[in-house]
């Protein structure tokens, strides 16, 4: 779960940017928040993330807990240039990592959230962002 302080820019990031789909929605007016589910592809064999909007709230402290989300994409080459094109904030250029070769980039959300992409062979699974 991230906190998020605009719900609708933080579903048009994921959905626009990273090509999640937006799964489902709730509101809790009693206790003044909103959810929003988003994920990719044929949900529950894939993950999902759970952005919260506390009403009224528009920023956090990221803290220092939080490292960073991380999603397996086929060819992160090809994924940076699609979030760029998309007005996505590509922080790490793809690349291998330090004393590896796994090819590695990062991106950062609206509310400043680090999403790894991680390099994946086709059958490794990665869902996202083709």
């Amino acid at each position: 779960m991230l906190r998020v302080g605009n719900l609708q820019r933080s579903i048009d990031f994921y959905t626009q940017v990273l090509g999640m789909k937006l799964l489902r929605t709730s509101e809790n007016p009693e206790y003044k928040y909103s959810l929003a589910f988003v994920g990719y592809e044929g949900n529950p064999a894939q993950a999902e993330i759970e952005l919260t909007y506390n009403w009224g709230t528009e920023s956090y402290d990221m803290g220092t807990a939080f490292g960073h989300v991380a999603l397996g994409v086929p060819d992160a080459y090809a994924a940076c240039d699609k979030i760029k094109a998309a007005g996505g904030n590509v922080t790490r250029e793809a690349g291998p990592v330090k004393g590896g070769t796994t090819v590695i980039a990062f991106v950062t959300d609206p509310d400043g959230y680090k999403i790894e992409l991680i390099q994946r062979d086709e059958g490794a699974g990665g869902a996202g962002l083709r």
